[in-house]
């Protein structure tokens, strides 16, 4: 499977589905839907939102709800495409418990007991750290497994608690939804879970992903101060993002070219080493560090680059080429497995590991006025191919077959 719309309809295990009984209440939990979890509070308020208009007669959707959640209901999401909307588009049950308290391990169970007579069939949670005796059929999101590809990112006992809590979620779940064929792989190579109790539900880029018109990119570029033209990186600085080395290709190619790299996103202190590597360059204002964007100006910040470039060791899936060719952006990325299942030939690809071939994509897209053109064509095409509603449609398709 390389990914999009298409693939929807290649999970043998989870298809050609009737609607399900007389009455199944799905029970998403959205405890995570907070800023501390901005990549998986955008998969829930993206997933829920979606969701709700597809359920058929006799289905319902409920959403487990933690502290913060509750207190400030979807707004807490940092990512939903539902503007304006101020709650969550179904029932919500309040949860005494965040993911990281122990006692969810006990309360979370007691309350889907609770759940259970009134009508509960089914619990996704979107998160590994969970309870892991629900006492209803259990469906999880399992998204990578950085810590264990790049240990280096995180401390052992980090490490050691992943691995711990992964299992456990993993044995604790009767199916498990995972973003790409590369995290699926993933799964298998490092916890041996077979590929037949695994479903790719890919993500997608958000309905406000599309070109922008020139007033809101020149509202952008001024307030971000930016240039006609530059390249663009969106991420966090953690090591297999793989900064420096996108630093030094662009360092060696800065005497040819104008464009200035624009690097925005989280930024994490315990990383320094992008900023110390433009410092060892001398590239001054010829680097330009933005830190975080408001989330409504990404899709501007996006259509105003000449190019996008995305040097990752490693994704689950890759939302941001994405949602850079959903923009019109031209992309140039790494050729790792997730990130090809994407692109799926919109990008040009390199080698990560490789300083010059990154500096060669880079100024190949930015000479080649014909190419960049024919990738932005390509782009569109490709993102096109992705929604949350083909997302939702195949969780909910996993619901109904988990429950026959």
């Amino acid at each position: 499977m390389t990914g999009g719309r298409e693939s929807f309809t290649l999970f043998p295990h989870c298809q050609t589905l009737s609607p399900c009984g007389p009455m199944n209440r799905y029970i998403l939990d959205v405890r995570t839907a907070v800023p501390h979890f901005p990549g998986i509070g955008r998969y829930v308020a993206n997933l829920s939102s979606a969701l709700a208009p597809l359920l058929s007669a006799g289905e319902e959707l409920t959403f487990l709800e933690g502290p913060a959640v509750a207190a400030s209901a979807q707004t807490s999401a940092p990512a939903s495409e539902t503007e304006g909307a101020s709650r969550l588009p179904g029932k919500t049950v309040a949860a005494a418990a965040t993911p990281f308290d122990i006692r969810q391990q006990w309360r979370i169970p007691r309350l889907l007991k609770r759940l259970r007579t009134e009508g509960a069939a089914l619990y996704h949670s979107p998160y590994y750290v969970m309870p892991y005796h629900t006492g209803l059929p259990t469906l999880v999101t399992f998204y990578d497994v950085i810590p264990l590809k790049f240990p280096q990112t995180v401390t052992a006992r980090a490490r050691l608690f992943f691995r711990l809590a992964a299992n456990l979620a993993l044995r604790a779940s009767d199916h498990i939804v995972t973003i790409s064929d590369a995290a699926r792989n993933d799964l298998g190579s490092y916890f041996r879970v077979p590929a037949s109790k695994v479903s790719v539900t890919p993500l997608a880029a958000g309905a406000r992903y599309r070109p922008q018109p020139a007033a809101e990119v020149g509202r952008v570029r001024e307030k971000y101060h930016l240039p006609d033209r530059f390249l663009l990186y969106l991420g966090i600085n953690k090591p297999h993002k793989n900064l420096p080395a996108l630093i030094d290709a662009f360092a060696r190619i800065a005497p040819r070219h104008a464009h200035p790299l624009v690097i925005a996103g989280a930024w994490d202190d315990r990383y320094p080493q992008p900023r110390e590597r433009a410092a060892h360059h001398h590239l001054g204002d010829a680097v330009r560090f933005l830190g975080p964007v408001n989330e409504r100006d990404l899709p501007a910040l996006y259509s105003a680059a000449t190019l996008f470039v995305f040097p990752s060791l490693y994704e689950g899936f890759g939302l941001p080429v994405l949602e850079a060719m959903a923009c019109g952006t031209p992309v140039a990325c790494s050729n790792t497995p997730s990130l090809t299942e994407v692109a799926a030939g919109a990008a040009l690809l390199f080698d990560p590991h490789s300083v010059s071939e990154i500096g060669d994509a880079i100024v190949e897209l930015v000479e080649d006025g014909p190419q960049r053109a024919q990738r932005t064509e390509q782009g569109l095409a490709r993102a096109s191919l992705y929604s949350w509603q083909a997302t939702a449609e195949a969780t909910l398709r996993c619901y109904r077959q988990m429950l026959g």
